[in-house]
């Protein structure tokens, strides 16, 4: 008989909240590809029994062969998880417009180019769900982070407009925004998180539960939307 499990595209997938996810969607059934610039998210795959290649988010040509390794291996796509790494710090106008096109490339652009990617797939499909890994900052930005904040911003508007283009036809996108997340929390110290309300950091474990979540038919009424995973550090109501 085939194999009729669901296939997971991890971008990102070779430490933190990528790796978890790419474990989380595993263990709940997925197979999963995955990619990473580092050659750690292959190495993960195959411990999960899936695939992967090196790759960068910012390539278009890998993220194309991160789909067609998808397609070639298991011929369907039906969640796909975006995950970017840091870009530059500075004070807002101290950043050159390098340090805001790397952002650009890393946080917005990655989004754009693999749903331009994996769109007709899940097209053919008859749906799917796209889950972006942003930040907790774009609607109460973080003076340390203003190329974060900026551009994942941006990621949210996208998101939206996504999101009503092709609700119609059962593909979902939706932002998971973390707040301070760390594979140990146990390891943070408590000074570090007490403006946190549950006092203490995420697990990179707890994120990826929701990045599940979201990728899988029980959020199948979920699309557009920006979901908090901050322990209740955002004021906004």
């Amino acid at each position: 008989m085939p194999d009729t499990r669901k296939v997971a595209i991890v971008v990102g997938a070779g430490s933190g909240i990528g790796a978890a996810s790419a474990t989380e969607l595993a263990a709940s059934g997925y197979r999963v590809v995955t990619m990473s610039p580092s050659g750690r998210a292959s190495a993960l795959a195959e411990t999960l029994g899936g695939v992967g290649l090196d790759g960068s988010n910012r390539k278009v040509e890998d993220l194309q062969a991160v789909v067609d390794l998808a397609m070639s291996t298991y011929g369907r796509v039906d969640a796909v998880v975006n995950c970017s790494g840091h870009a530059a710090r500075g004070k807002v106008l101290e950043l050159s417009d390098q340090d805001w096109s790397d952002g650009l490339e890393l946080y917005l652009l990655n989004v754009v180019r693999m749903a331009r990617i994996v769109t007709p797939h899940l097209l053919e499909a008859g749906g799917g769900s796209i889950v972006n890994i942003s930040t907790s900052s774009p609607f109460e930005p973080n003076p340390n982070y203003p190329v974060s904040a900026t551009i994942r911003a941006g990621l949210a508007v996208f998101t939206k407009l996504y999101a009503d283009e092709y609700g119609p036809s059962g593909i979902r996108m939706n932002n998971v925004l973390p707040g301070f997340t760390k594979e140990d929390p146990g390891s943070v110290p408590a000074e570090w998180t007490r403006s946190i309300p549950l006092r203490r950091a995420a697990s990179t474990t707890e994120v990826a539960r929701v990045v599940r979540f979201l990728a899988s038919d029980e959020a199948s009424y979920i699309t557009g939307q920006n979901i908090r995973v901050d322990g209740g550090v955002t004021r906004a109501v």
